[in-house]
């Protein structure tokens, strides 16, 4: 099984239900090795940033619940570089025993939030109803980054791009652009459905 899990390109952990690291596949400890955007501290998977560390760490709290769903998280290495990490809970009866056991609880799959999104962007405007400039804004996003970076790439005022982005954030229900990228990421990750 690890030698399927290592042929994976994207980083995959799985980790207990306190957050240690159990498993950590070859694209995995490529990550921990950077150390640009997750870590490993005393054993657990860690977020460099606190906001999304505490985010990750409610995710895998969470998986510990009968109910749990998979969860997304945002994140952003220190070279600006998003990513999305999708945490994936287990089958209630394989977290009860992982409880007591502290064996798997989860398994985290680390993705560049830049993924090749495009060939979903019709659906993603047809979802959202989304104009064709929206669009692009949306993905300028997901791609560029902040209001004046996207502004520049795109050649319009920053005015204008705030515009789109108070669309974007009305017609998707979100407030921030890191939900943006979660919406986008989820129609792109085939991991999480």
């Amino acid at each position: 099984m690890a030698d399927v899990l290592d042929g994976l390109s994207v980083g995959m952990f799985l980790v207990d239900a306190d957050g240690r690291i159990v498993h950590a596949n070859a694209a995995g400890r490529v990550v921990l090795a950077a150390g640009d955007v997750l870590c490993c501290e005393a054993g657990r998977l860690a977020a460099l940033e606190d906001g999304p560390d505490k985010n990750l760490r409610d995710a895998l709290a969470a998986a510990g619940n009968d109910n749990t769903k998979a969860a997304t998280l945002s994140l952003t290495a220190r070279g600006g570089t998003r990513y999305v990490a999708s945490v994936l809970p287990l089958a209630a009866g394989a977290r009860r025993r992982a409880r007591k056991a502290h064996a798997v609880a989860a398994a985290i799959f680390l993705n560049k939030a830049a993924l090749n999104a495009r060939p979903f962007a019709g659906s993603i405007a047809e979802t959202y109803k989304l104009t064709p400039t929206e669009l692009r804004i949306l993905f300028a996003i997901v791609e560029v980054g902040g209001v004046p970076e996207v502004a520049k790439a795109v050649g319009v005022a920053e005015s204008t791009v705030k515009t789109h982005l108070g669309r974007l954030f009305e017609k998707t229900r979100s407030s921030r652009q890191a939900d943006l990228v979660k919406i986008v990421a989820a129609f792109s990750n085939s991991l999480v459905r």
